[in-house]
């Protein structure tokens, strides 16, 4: 009775392994357990970073924001709230690249956002 070799199989997966610790450094891209290991642990960490990168942008947005409520007089506290009050329904990426690319644009929405 002969023993089971299974083949190309076990390389198959290997390589599929060691190709996506590519880059990794030491025993953590050349030892197949070891790659394992690191490899579950990166993608648990790219989860939590898509979820995190949500966050990150909007906090970029509202400081981009205030800055810019700032330079026309007001905060943003206020500004957002005096947009809510009359019923500007923009969210905060548009507002912010409007405060980069077009101040004046953003300066009207200020003043609008004073009137009311």
């Amino acid at each position: 009775m002969s023993r089971v070799k299974r083949g190309p199989t076990p390389r198959r997966r290997h390589n599929r392994v060691f190709k996506q610790t590519e880059g990794f450094v030491g025993s953590r891209r050349n030892r197949f357990r070891e790659a394992v290991r690191c490899l579950m642990r990166s993608w648990e960490y790219s989860f939590v970073g898509r979820k995190d990168r949500k966050g990150d942008f909007r906090s970029l947005w509202i400081t981009r924001i205030n800055a810019a409520c700032r330079e026309q007089g007001t905060t943003y506290s206020r500004f957002i709230a005096a947009l809510k009050q009359s019923n500007v329904d923009l969210d905060r990426k548009v507002l912010a690249d409007l405060a980069v690319r077009d101040p004046g644009a953003f300066g009207k929405l200020v003043e609008l956002a004073k009137a009311s």
